[in-house]
């Protein structure tokens, strides 16, 4: 007669079952990512969240191919690591993918674990993070395995704008593999260890004969300087994870909510007298715009977004009187500020996040017009300089903004001006709001003139002071209503939340449709 099992004898078995599901591919293999200076999958999960809230799912389903052996080697789990817990005690989804097991491929099952895991973040609300690192498509599934990353790319598109979603890089991402973490609204990249490309240095040779390294193609100098497909850059995994948690507690859980609050003791009507000082005499001086952003918001805390990448505009998240503001900033210090492909794309996209969760922008403003030249219109500049005037003429969210020097012609426009439905601008007395530039203007304007004068530099010279009196100032811009009103620089922080304030409960629809054309 078979023994009788007891319920202990089940409980045993469940226990050995959890064991064998905690070992991954073996400790062999958990040795060699260790000595590789990885993390495991579930260290890097324990890490991530708070300390003994993670609940794991799937941690027993198996791989179901037998082709090329996989029959005889299966892992409970597979090769991804699935579940919740918290980050700063609000519910967090992750999934996060096991290089020891078959190099964290991605096979059907794999692919099922994290589609359950997106589902249930999205029907809970909730954001969802994922800890990459694979070898891509788990070959030996074929197309199973393809239709698995078809599947997630689908709920990628359609978790967009419902519930924050954020990828970190912390291995190989190659091939169809790299298109989700495009597809998310955040990355991060650990140099040394993250790596994207769509095509690898092997095959690029073969095809274009050109030699690159892996870290050269796709490691974090490439996305987070280059291409600007990383947000952030860290060092190493515990400091990459822990700006995770970071940003985390800057955004709603998802678009039907609000950000959290956060206590301040930071005074909201506090002058910043500073500020009055900070604006060089002469218009062609830069300075650092970081110290005007951080003199204004709470306890001088404000989180950069794509800090290496278009480094001539600011993008990022703070909080003003306790409450998540998205900040977007020109930086007179790198390319006078100017607006090009890349700053515009970057701060379009920072403004079309903003609004799909409810924080509201704040906008400086000290632009001398769109980049010229051949290399840029080339690429495009019409086209994705009309990304931003997009972005910010559809963002329904509250918009304040403040211009501090230069605002001229189209880029001025472009930087949620009172035509695109700004809702308060101020200016600095100090603000320049014109076409062009002083000099570029009396040259059209004054042609004539200055090439039929005795002394055409004078002349030049005596146009260029009389247009600057009259026209290089604010003041015009606010007799017609453009601009609400002109602020004493240290009155910026009292100001501003003062107006987000009034536009808390602000309502603002637009007109009924499935979706706009946005020109990508």
């Amino acid at each position: 007669m078979p023994s009788k099992r007891t319920t202990q004898n089940q409980i045993d078995e469940l226990s050995q079952k959890r064991e064998e599901a905690l070992l991954s591919g073996g400790k062999d293999r958990i040795e060699a990512q260790h000595k590789r200076g990885k993390l495991t999958a579930r260290e890097r999960v324990e890490l991530f969240l708070d300390d003994g809230s993670f609940e794991e799912l799937d941690p027993f389903i198996l791989h179901r191919s037998n082709d090329f052996g996989l029959g005889k080697q299966k892992f409970l789990g597979d090769a991804v690591v699935t579940g919740h817990g918290t980050v700063n005690g609000r519910v967090t989804f992750v999934y996060s993918q096991d290089f020891t097991v078959f190099g964290g491929s991605l096979s059907e099952v794999v692919a099922t674990k994290i589609c359950k895991v997106m589902e249930q973040a999205l029907e809970s609300g909730a954001p969802v993070v994922g800890l990459i690192d694979s070898g891509g498509a788990r070959i030996q599934e074929g197309v199973d395995s393809l239709a698995g990353y078809g599947a997630i790319f689908n709920l990628n598109v359609m978790a967009s704008g419902v519930i924050p979603q954020i990828s970190v890089i912390l291995g190989p991402s190659a091939g169809g593999a790299s298109y989700s973490p495009a597809l998310t609204d955040f990355v991060f990249m650990v140099r040394g260890m993250g790596q994207m490309y769509i095509t690898g240095p092997e095959i690029i040779k073969a095809v274009t004969f050109e030699e690159v390294t892996h870290e050269d193609l796709g490691g974090v100098d490439a996305h987070a300087v280059k291409s600007g497909v990383a947000h952030f850059s860290e060092d190493d995994e515990e400091t990459c994870l822990t700006k995770v948690r970071e940003l985390i507690s800057y955004l709603p859980q998802n678009n039907m909510e609000n950000a959290p609050r956060k206590q301040t003791s930071d005074d909201p009507d506090r002058l910043v007298e500073t500020l009055n000082e900070i604006m060089p005499d002469n218009p062609n001086r830069s300075y650092d715009m970081t110290e005007v952003i951080t003199s204004i918001v709470d306890d001088r805390e404000f989180m950069q977004i794509h800090e290496r990448f278009a480094p001539n505009i600011i993008v990022g998240f703070s909080r003003l009187d306790g409450d998540t503001v998205g900040i977007v900033a020109q930086q007179p210090k790198r390319l006078a500020g100017v607006l090009d492909i890349d700053s515009s794309v970057k701060a379009a996209r920072f403004v079309r996040f903003c609004d799909a969760f409810n924080i509201p922008i704040i906008t400086f403003v000290d632009v001398p017009g769109f980049m010229p030249g051949t290399a840029q219109e080339y690429r495009g500049i019409i086209r994705h300089g009309a990304k931003l005037i997009y972005a910010y003429a559809e963002a329904t969210v509250p918009k304040i903004s403040v211009i501090t020097r230069k605002a001229y012609g189209g880029a001025y426009v472009a930087m949620s001006s009172k035509n695109l439905r700004g809702d308060i601008n101020y200016s600095w007395p100090t603000g320049q709001v014109a076409v062009m530039g002083a000099e570029g203007a009396v040259n059209i304007i004054h042609r004539s003139e200055i090439k039929e004068s005795k002394d055409p530099e004078k002349t030049k010279i005596e146009l260029v002071s009389e247009y600057e009196k009259s026209f290089m100032n604010p003041y015009t811009a606010a007799s017609r209503g453009f601009i609400d009103d002109i602020i004493e620089p240290s009155e910026t922080r009292k100001k501003i939340i003062r107006s987000l304030k009034m536009l808390a409960n602000k309502r603002d629809n637009l007109p009924p449709k499935k979706h706009g054309s946005i020109p990508l």
